[in-house]
């Protein structure tokens, strides 16, 4: 069931062409702390990711996405990103998951807030 998963799906980290593709083709350049390995071409001309699990696009860091879409030219293995005191780490998207967020107005909150800032419109 595995093998026909990896040739149908591409959700599943990588097809059967993605993985041949990357043996033959495929320099290994970096893995993040969430286990996604990077790779480029000879050259470096294309550049791809093997996620580990989900292929979700917002678990890729700020740092490999800027090396991804060539805004850096050294991975941040070589050449690490520097980060100001007030930045946050990196998150995923968790939109669609109960870790989502939810403003105090919203109705998928357990005990949403009450509406004081307007009185709804009543006919005469």
């Amino acid at each position: 069931m595995s093998l026909l998963l990896r040739i149908l799906t591409w959700w599943n980290s990588q097809t059967l062409n993605t993985q041949v593709w990357t043996r033959l083709y495929g320099e290994k350049i970096g893995e993040d702390d969430q286990g996604n390995v990077y790779y480029q071409s000879g050259g470096g001309k294309r550049r791809w990711v093997i996620y580990n699990g989900e292929a979700e696009a917002s678990r890729i860091s700020p740092e490999w996405h800027g090396w991804l879409h060539h805004t850096y030219k050294q991975p941040p293995t070589q050449e690490p990103l520097g980060h100001k005191p007030w930045e946050k780490p990196h998150e995923p998207n968790m939109t669609g998951t109960p870790a989502a967020y939810h403003p105090a107005g919203s109705l998928y909150r357990a005990a949403p807030a009450q509406r004081r800032d307007y009185d709804a419109w009543q006919p005469e």
